[in-house]
């Protein structure tokens, strides 16, 4: 792994500020959220892999059109900001040269650790999206132009249940017996998700620091699950590093249009910020200029990002943030160590984790059965957070290697495309059915 900027941005991002526009929040449920619908089962899977992306996509075309004036697409039929165009450091003259044709600044953000102001225009009325980013492409060829992508789960979750005995007060109990681990040193973890149910009893002791949607929580069941898998703890359910400290950047807050580039770059700013080492990110989408910039420089100055590599089929276009160089992309097996059918393959898989047979939290005070590579990415952030305490290539990349030698090797020897090194954190599944049955 190779970083190319000099190391002195990250002393400088340690007192770095992050500026970025107070906007108010509804606090609402997630009427429209994108995260894919995915079978539950592997007999629900469709016959045809074929058709493995076409379910992402049908969720896609139902979000557009109960939301038709915040949402339209790119050429590729991936959802986007209407009217929105991402202008990433643009210069003056380029700024003046988009207001001369109508163009105006909706919202801006500054993230000085990374020296980037990232600007987001809002196109006149007469431009369609696709045309408003074509104007902007050719009035400033050296610029950074892009849309403003709306990014989408790697997974889906079944309705929840409820253990058949007190989990409740069982949960207390186990709470109370973490007292001696938790005098222990933190490692530190970061995830870009949902709103997070932070009154679950696998919560309890946790220390979960919030960001985004003002001051509400918009609790959904992604990235709730996704957040149990990694710190969770209960006397019937445990994730994979209960003591330690997560990061929680809601990027959805229960918008239609939740989920968005400029999101996901506001939160990895307050990241950079807080110097959180390991960033989980299970969450989908095209390639963005933007968001691929932005990720460039984390990985080069020693964040480790961790991606769900998607479920959209072993013959689909790469998907991102798990296909840019440097990110951690993650794929999902079976209980029996299979990967899962609906499982991206390609080089940018680096490690294979359970995704499917696996418990997790559920919003409320539930559990549930999850399935798909968003919650096999946990998994390996967590693992990897043990061995970084602060950004750093040389530890970074000296950890993942560390990691990649525990791997089972599954598939043709050495580094494959369908599992990576091979297959971790098997210790640290949970089977659902147990917990159904209690």
């Amino acid at each position: 792994m190779h970083y190319l900027l000099a190391m002195t941005m990250l002393a400088a991002s340690a007192t770095a500020q992050v500026r970025l526009p107070a906007v108010p929040l509804p606090a609402v449920p997630l009427p429209a959220l994108p995260l894919q619908t995915l079978p539950q089962t592997l007999g629900q899977v469709p016959q045809s892999l074929d058709r493995l992306s076409d379910l992402r996509h049908l969720e896609i075309n139902r979000l557009i059109r109960v939301n038709r004036r915040v949402i339209d697409t790119d050429s590729n039929g991936e959802p986007v900001i209407r009217g929105e165009v991402l202008a990433l450091s643009p210069s003056e003259a380029a700024m003046n040269g988009a207001r001369s044709h109508g163009f105006v600044v909706d919202r801006e953000q500054s993230i000085d650790a990374m020296n980037i102001r990232l600007v987001i225009l809002r196109a006149p009325p007469s431009l369609s999206t696709k045309k408003a980013l074509r104007a902007l492409r050719e009035a400033d060829p050296d610029g950074s132009y892009d849309y403003n992508h709306i990014y989408t789960g790697g997974g889906a979750n079944s309705p929840g249940f409820t253990p058949a005995t007190g989990a409740s007060s069982q949960d207390a109990a186990a709470s109370a017996n973490t007292a001696d681990s938790a005098a222990q040193p933190r490692v530190r973890m970061g995830l870009l998700d949902t709103g997070i149910d932070a009154t679950h009893p696998v919560f309890r002791e946790s220390i979960i620091h919030a960001w985004g949607c003002g001051d509400h929580a918009v609790p959904a069941p992604h990235g709730t699950s996704v957040a149990s898998l990694m710190i969770g703890r209960s006397a019937v359910f445990h994730g994979v590093q209960p003591n330690a400290e997560l990061y929680a950047a809601d990027v959805y807050c229960g918008r239609p249009a939740g989920g968005a580039a400029d999101a996901l770059v506001a939160a990895l700013g307050w990241l950079v910020q807080e110097q959180v080492p390991v960033i989980n990110v299970s969450l989908v989408g095209p390639k963005n200029a933007t968001l691929e910039a932005v990720v460039g420089i984390l990985v080069r100055n020693g964040y480790i990002l961790v991606a769900a590599v998607g479920n959209d089929g072993p013959a689909a276009p790469a998907l991102y943030p798990a296909s840019y160089p440097g990110v951690v992309g993650v794929t999902a097996v079976d209980a029996h160590g299979q990967v899962l059918v609906e499982a991206a393959r390609g080089p940018q898989v680096m490690f294979a984790a359970p995704g499917a047979d696996l418990a997790a939290a559920f919003t409320g005070q539930s559990y549930t059965s999850v399935r798909g590579t968003s919650f096999a990415a946990p998994f390996v952030a967590a693992m990897l957070a043990v061995g970084i305490a602060a950004p750093n290539s040389a530890n970074s990349a000296a950890v993942i290697e560390a990691l990649a030698k525990t791997a089972v090797d599954l598939g043709p020897r050495g580094r494959d495309l369908t599992y990576g090194f091979g297959l971790v954190g098997t210790e640290y599944r949970i089977d659902p059915e147990p917990l159904i049955h209690r």
